[in-house]
């Protein structure tokens, strides 16, 4: 507990979430899903004005960039117009809606005794606070996963997405307003001091799940005692086994790397087995600087390929010697730092030493480098011949996700609606009397416990 003013605007927000999260209990969860499909009517009624905002937003921060104040990588995240992002925030509501309810789930089921049955059931977790970087499709996609699973959230972007991410919020609490749900379920918040007094309240913020730089996360998790679910780098490396594929070594490297260079899961590091120096890495190097990406090499990957100065046109620009700190930087650009390696272990080591754990891919053709490859990586995400890409809850069938986890508790990897719930232990007797526990015991006289298991997929009342 805290000392704070009661009254101050962090705690009413804290204390409203909370009462709202208590009131959404008895609530349908059916509601719930309702709620989705309103929310995605009223993003879509609002796009004109939301894309009016975030075109401020973007011109805003481009002058940031000018001045030097704001990466470029940043700058990508904010733009909510690019691709199809808008129509993936909205079909990512729609996929949550439609995934099954992940509350009120049978795990453990056992008959104590007679008439006394006890069952482990999935429940939400409570408060949520989210913070995040830029990207202001976050609002949607964490509303999202948060009214679906039960949980109440306060979101905080960040600064240079607030025009952008306040009329998303708008959108949402007028959806809300259609529904039971209280008003307050999903709130927004806009000021750093805001957060901070946030993550002091811990008697009504179960969870705080921050998104963003590894600024941002560990300062995060250096500024409270609440639990923090989230991950501080996306240090993704793609190793090319000694038995790798040319063309599927060439197609995995480059879209690790290019699709979206600004992502957590795009890879930093390129990891070749010395026996490819002369064949496979000259071909998946070419194919790396025509895609314009920046190679930071060590000796032997920056002499293998030192015959294309005379082929790419970029190579005088493209190409230079890895500096130190090359392997352990996120840099979220089209820059990969290159290292040779003698063997599998080799890379798991060097893997298991510098990365963050978040993702990481072997490509390879033999079964045995595969198996001891996906056990022998300590990250969240091991993939086999498949581009880092792909670790990202939409892709994996979480309709979207709330983060990416690279903690070994609760929840890993892309967190969806699973990551968002915990459970609880009910039990009840229909025994005449009750059931009272100083009947049981090993002494004479003493009942036994049963321990007999329940088939049971929810609780049966």
């Amino acid at each position: 507990m805290t000392g704070q003013n009661d009254e101050s605007p962090a705690v009413l927000i804290a204390r409203s979430a909370k009462a709202a999260f208590e009131a959404s209990q008895l609530i349908d969860a059916s509601e719930r899903v309702r709620a989705l499909h309103e929310i995605r009517n009223e993003l879509q009624a609002s796009k004109d004005a939301i894309f009016a905002a975030n075109t401020e937003d973007m011109d805003a921060a481009q002058a940031e960039v000018d001045a030097g104040r704001m990466s470029s990588a940043l700058l990508k995240r904010l733009d909510l117009r690019k691709g199809d992002k808008w129509d993936s925030m909205l079909q990512g509501i729609t996929d949550v809606a439609e995934l099954p309810d992940p509350t009120g789930k049978v795990s453990y089921a056992s008959e104590l005794d007679d008439k006394l049955e006890l069952y482990r059931v999935s429940c939400p977790i409570g408060v949520l606070l989210v913070i995040f970087e830029a990207r202001p499709e976050v609002v949607a996609n964490i509303a999202a996963l948060a009214i679906k699973s039960g949980n109440a959230a306060i979101l905080k972007g960040g600064k240079e997405s607030n025009r952008t991410s306040q009329l998303i919020s708008k959108a949402i609490q007028t959806a809300l307003a259609r529904t039971s749900l209280p008003e307050t379920y999903i709130q927004s918040i806009q000021t750093r001091a805001e957060v901070s007094s946030l993550l002091s309240l811990d008697q009504y913020i179960d969870l705080v799940i921050p998104r963003g730089s590894n600024e941002l996360v560990r300062n995060i998790q250096n500024s409270t005692r609440i639990p923090v679910m989230g991950h501080a780098d996306g240090l993704c490396t793609v190793y090319l086994d000694e038995s790798a594929n040319q063309e599927k070594a060439v197609r995995v490297v480059v879209d690790s790397k290019t699709d979206y260079p600004a992502a957590c899961n795009s890879a930093e590091t390129l990891l070749v087995h010395e026996k490819l120096l002369t064949t496979i890495w000259p071909a998946v190097a070419q194919a790396l600087l025509s895609a314009s990406v920046e190679l930071l090499c060590d000796v032997p990957t920056l002499a293998a390929i030192q015959p294309l100065s005379a082929t790419a046109p970029n190579f005088g620009t493209h190409v230079r010697a890895a500096p130190p700190t090359a392997y352990t930087t996120e840099h979220l650009a089209l820059t990969l730092a290159v290292k040779t390696v003698p063997s599998l272990a080799a890379a798991i080591a060097h893997i298991n030493a510098h990365s963050s754990h978040h993702t990481d891919c072997i490509v390879t053709e033999s079964e045995a480098a595969a198996h001891t490859f996906v056990r022998g990586v300590d990250s969240a995400g091991a993939f086999v011949n498949a581009s880092t890409r792909f670790a990202d809850g939409f892709r994996y069938g979480f309709g979207t996700e709330v983060g990416i986890s690279t903690g070994r508790i609760h929840a890993r990897g892309p967190v969806g609606l699973e990551g968002l719930v915990t459970y609880k232990y009910v039990l009840r007797s229909e025994g005449e009397k009750g059931h009272v526990a100083s009947e049981f015991g090993s002494g004479e006289g003493k009942k036994k416990y049963k321990h007999a298991p329940i088939q049971a997929s929810a609780v049966p009342f």
